[in-house]
């Protein structure tokens, strides 16, 4: 019993994992999948353009953990990461790029400050992705940010962005997913159909009960469909396609995506935009039977 006892109260001295976990490392492991990502921009260029990419722009990069991803998926390839927050930038600095070599290290790179400031490089695809271009909340701000990604690709280069909807996006719903060690909890407070003002939180829960509460907060406006792909026209990309969730013998999301012109409507779903300042030489005319599929 006395051994009983002292197990007990070194247990009760123990600090949290909700204090020992870092919210950037938890980030990674339960919501990106830069992997699939740079397969998905590879596949499509080479689809559309003929070619393939080798230059990546991530905007709103935050760790630059896809930048990494980019240069390691090909000897001659670039990266380079804008974001506004310094202190995100320094942890990708010190968690995500010790993972390089001198080789990969020297072909990425990251710069603090607005994704709308234009610098002077071009590129193949830019990427903003987990919706992270909701942030601009009116159609000025957004078409604005468009405009600049233009600037920023090469004439047949491609946007890749992401976005969800359905309408339980609209609904106050917590939605708990089991990931090795831990549970993520997407926390959708609330939602102003009349502003188009959307809260949501990220939360962490560990098994032994303590809990890191709204380790990420996001104020955002819900962008459509049609709303986006009239912003991007706006903003003179010649070409948009969306890119719908495959289904799964369940009916539920593959995790994978293909062309698509029209569906109907699910619960809950999501999707790419695929944008291009020229047509793509590989996009044939309506009707055209040598049409790529995807």
């Amino acid at each position: 019993m006395g051994r009983k006892k002292k197990n007990e109260k070194k247990k009760k001295h123990e600090v949290p994992r909700a204090e020992r976990e870092d919210r950037h490392a938890l980030y990674q492991q339960s919501v990106q999948d830069p992997g699939y990502e740079t397969e998905l921009a590879t596949h499509y260029f080479e689809q559309r353009v003929g070619r393939r990419p080798m230059s990546l722009r991530e905007d709103f990069c935050g760790t630059a953990l896809l930048c990494a991803e980019w240069v390691k998926s090909d000897p001659n390839r670039t990266a380079l990461g804008v974001d506004i927050d310094a202190s995100v930038l320094a942890w990708g600095q010190e968690h995500v790029f010790t993972d390089l070599d001198e080789g990969q290290r020297a072909r990425v790179s990251t710069i603090e400050g607005d994704v709308r400031d234009l610098h002077p490089e071009r590129h193949d695809v830019v990427m903003a992705l987990n919706y992270s271009y909701f942030c601009f909340k009116s159609r000025e701000a957004l078409r604005g940010y468009f405009a600049t990604v233009k600037e920023h690709l090469r004439p047949d280069g491609l946007l890749f962005i992401d976005l969800f909807g359905g309408w339980e996006s609209r609904q106050a719903i917590v939605e708990k997913r089991k990931v090795k060690g831990f549970k993520y909890v997407w926390d959708q407070a609330s939602y102003d159909p009349i502003t188009g003002d959307f809260l949501a939180h990220i939360h962490f829960h560990f098994r032994d009960g303590s809990k890191m509460k709204e380790a990420f907060t996001y104020e955002w406006r819900l962008w459509t469909i049609p709303e986006l792909r009239e912003l991007l026209a706006e903003a003179g990309f010649a070409h948009v396609e969306c890119l719908w969730e495959d289904e799964d013998e369940h009916g539920g999301g593959a995790g994978t995506y293909s062309p698509c012109v029209s569906t109907t409507n699910d619960p809950a779903w999501n999707a790419y935009l695929m944008a291009s300042v020229q047509v793509p030489p590989r996009v044939a005319a309506p009707g055209d039977p040598g049409a790529p599929t995807g």
